[in-house]
């Protein structure tokens, strides 16, 4: 669910210290997309997938990204009403779940060092 060696290559691409607030804007961004995906528009919703499947892959949310990209797909095909957004939605709390859960000790860093309230 999450590819734990892109997230430590990030975490050396920003730096120990960037990489705190790269995650808190990659959560109340995705979050505020995912809170307002609307299947009835396709071209908008085509958009959003593109931005949140980019965003996921980047921070080693790997089957949330690969679900970003099926409803990217969809949504380009005009097909957006095959989206299930409840395991879209419920896909991308498990793995923000996960993530915070072992974000410190996947890093290597001292608990309470690297985690996003």
């Amino acid at each position: 669910m999450i590819d734990w060696n892109r997230v430590i290559e990030l975490r050396n691409e920003v730096g120990p210290e960037e990489f705190e607030p790269v995650l808190e804007l990659f959560i109340d961004e995705v979050e505020e997309i995912v809170m307002r995906l609307d299947i009835s528009d396709a071209g908008r919703l085509a958009r959003d997938m593109h931005f949140l499947k980019g965003s996921a892959w980047n921070l080693g949310f790997s089957e949330f990204g690969a679900l970003c990209q099926q409803g990217e797909t969809l949504a380009i095909r005009n097909r957006s009403g095959d989206l299930n957004l409840e395991e879209f939605v419920a896909c991308y709390s498990t793995s923000k779940q996960i993530f915070m859960r072992d974000l410190a000790h996947a890093v290597g860093a001292e608990p309470g060092r690297t985690g996003v309230a």
